[in-house]
């Protein structure tokens, strides 16, 4: 990447968090030769939860974007846990799980947070493929989950 990231980061105002622990039989991110696939990350501070409930009942759906952009910037937290952030080539997928209130459809909306925070730190690097879907309930009735893919520049680690 031409701008380095973390420098990117601080210029927006964003300060990387610590990566999270894990909340179960798994690891925050995995690197498998040239992409990083970044574990669900549920919007966690200090390792509490930020918010509980549903999007559209008891999480309005700007709150959730909000909160959507706070899961896109642990998860770069998670993939700095495996390599360095300034090995990122380019934003791959985002998988976004919006716990929802029936009736409620604007899951897409929710997870343009982390969608927007990607091309906001990564520049066109951070455009990326996308799948969106509207929960009944997530884990620790969090309100939204965002599981990421990056591509990474290639050095001999599997």
């Amino acid at each position: 990447m031409s701008t380095d990231i973390r420098e990117r980061l601080a210029e927006l105002g964003l300060r990387l968090p610590e990566a999270s622990a894990p909340k179960g039989a798994y690891v925050p991110a995995v690197r498998s030769g040239t992409m990083v696939f970044i574990a669900g990350q549920i919007p966690l501070s200090g390792g509490e939860l930020t918010a509980t409930g549903r999007v559209g009942a008891e999480v309005s759906p700007e709150r959730a974007k909000e909160l959507s952009r706070q899961c896109a910037l642990a998860a770069l937290a998670a993939v700095d846990s495996v390599v360095p952030l300034e090995r990122v080539v380019r934003a791959v997928k985002v998988i976004g799980y919006v716990s929802s209130a029936p009736g409620f459809l604007g899951q897409a909306a929710v997870v343009d947070g982390a969608s927007e925070l990607l091309v906001d730190v990564l520049g066109e690097a951070g455009r990326h493929a996308r799948s969106v879907v509207g929960m009944a309930v997530l884990p620790l009735d969090a309100p939204v989950e965002i599981e990421i893919v990056l591509e990474v520049e290639a050095d001999g680690t599997p």
